[in-house]
């Protein structure tokens, strides 16, 4: 069976450990992260990338959250394809049960999925700096703009799913929290949810081969 992999590079290094070495994976590829910012061209790519896949693919697996973006997708694939139930990468990451507890626990969390860890601040000074070009002249700083994104929040969650180098990813996390003034926390995630996702992506090929 051939199967292909359209998912979004939050999730690359746990696809790359859960793929390896997988004769079955005949395509793999990873779109940016910012297009969760826009969300009718997060859908017009994922859309153009999967169906691209015709006829080289037997299944995909789609790796995103079904966000309101991206929630009737599969109306306009015309590959068989498997979707993450859960809304984001966190909750494909921790469970949706254990998304949602960790919520209530406290609502004004940063989920830091190790994808997040390593982009760290600098990610969102970026967006400052893309955003607000004149800052400087208008008497701001990026300090300025974490306190503003962030005033709501109070902690900093670090999923550990196992990838990545767990102390850097910590050490990450905390210098993070430190630098938004947030408590910091850590907890186990889990890939079980991703491997589930990638079986029945298997199960779909299977079917779909057989005709």
């Amino acid at each position: 069976m051939r199967i292909g992999v359209v998912a979004c590079e939050s999730f690359r290094k746990e696809m790359d450990l859960l793929t390896e070495g997988d004769p079955d994976i005949v395509h793999k590829e990873y779109l940016e992260f910012g297009l969760h910012s826009y969300p009718q061209d997060l859908k017009r790519a994922v859309v153009e990338h999967v169906n691209a896949l015709q006829g080289k693919v037997d299944a995909v697996f789609l790796g995103f959250g079904t966000c309101n973006s991206l929630k009737d997708v599969r109306k306009e694939l015309v590959v068989p394809t498997v979707t993450i139930e859960a809304d984001d990468c966190v909750g494909a990451l921790l469970t949706n049960d254990e998304y949602a507890r960790e919520k209530r626990v406290c609502a004004g969390t940063l989920f830091a999925i190790p994808f997040v860890s390593e982009m760290g601040t600098e990610y969102f000074e970026k967006e400052l700096y893309s955003k607000m070009p004149n800052y400087e002249e208008l008497g701001v700083d990026a300090q300025w703009f974490l306190d503003m994104l962030f005033g709501g929040y109070s902690r900093v969650l670090l999923v550990d799913t196992g990838v990545g180098d767990r102390e850097d990813l910590r050490s990450r996390s905390m210098d993070m929290a430190e630098r938004l003034k947030l408590r910091y926390e850590e907890r186990q995630g889990t890939l079980q949810g991703l491997r589930d996702c990638l079986q029945q992506t298997k199960s779909l090929a299977s079917a779909s081969v057989r005709g």
